[in-house]
């Protein structure tokens, strides 16, 4: 048995396009809707009853669709809103952090992970909570990197004004010592050349979107829940909740697929 329904794919703003294009290539058979929403991003600065209230929002929206299951693209929704939906839903949920931690954990040889991320998701706790669940002896160290969602955002992603910033805000982790550092943003692959630049190449970089396609494609197995082949790729969907164009303009430089146009929704009314 196949099953052709979508699957639901959101975040804050443009980010969750790092996360959707990993889907795409791990399950290609699979039609994807993709939200972003726009008007009322960042996430990473708001509290965690304001994220809940927007993801609440989102999944309705996203079950008008009819989807089978939901991607949550997003690092501070994850860690603050993904449990609750999860609980409140009868569809299955993937967030970002958890395929993340785990692979990070397992990554690290000296036993120091680094965490970047937006300032919810690092005071969220969340990264460093999973990954002591899965050893206890792994040291967890965050930085909040507010300025980089806006810097992406805005397309500056080779800039020297974003290189300036990076440097300033990586230092800190370098004195740590890591070897391993978790892209927990899902706008920060797109600068990830820059971020590995300052790094050093003896830090490995987790890219949490890689890792959450992957548990979908499992995900979908295990419950029966893959699409059919199919001979032509699947006709995506695109939703925004403002600046259309702009965002139209941006999916097209990240994504390789055909995009004709983003549809605009007012996702108060949900």
């Amino acid at each position: 048995m196949s099953d052709e329904r979508p699957i639901g794919v959101f975040d804050s703003g443009v980010g969750g396009l790092t996360v959707f294009r990993e889907v795409m290539r791990r399950v290609p058979d699979e039609k994807l809707i993709y939200f972003g929403d726009t008007a009322r991003l960042p996430y990473g600065t708001k509290s965690r009853e304001t994220i809940i209230g927007f993801a609440r929002q989102i999944v309705r929206f996203l079950k008008t669709k009819d989807v089978k299951a939901i991607v949550v693209a997003c690092n501070t929704a994850s860690a603050y809103a993904l449990d609750v939906i999860e609980a409140e839903e009868d569809i299955p949920f993937i967030g970002v952090v958890k395929p993340g931690a785990k692979v990070a954990a397992a990554t690290t040889k000296n036993g120091r992970i680094g965490v970047i991320a937006t300032s919810g998701t690092i005071s969220s706790g969340m990264y460093g909570n999973y990954i002591h669940s899965i050893d206890p002896d792994l040291k967890v160290f965050g930085k909040e990197c507010p300025l980089f969602v806006p810097l992406v955002e805005e397309g500056w992603l080779h800039d020297s004004v974003t290189r300036e910033v990076a440097s300033r805000y990586l230092n800190e982790l370098k004195g740590e010592f890591i070897d391993t550092l978790i892209l927990g943003c899902t706008h920060y692959p797109l600068i990830r050349r820059l971020i590995a630049e300052e790094m050093g190449e003896d830090v490995k970089l987790v890219n949490p979107a890689y890792e959450t396609s992957m548990a979908l494609r499992e995900l979908l197995a295990e419950r029966g829940l893959e699409a059919s082949p199919r001979e032509k790729p699947p006709k995506h969907e695109f939703y925004v909740s403002d600046a259309a164009e702009r965002f139209l303009t941006f999916a097209k430089a990240v994504l390789s697929c055909d995009i004709s146009s983003t549809g605009v929704v007012d996702i108060e009314r949900y």
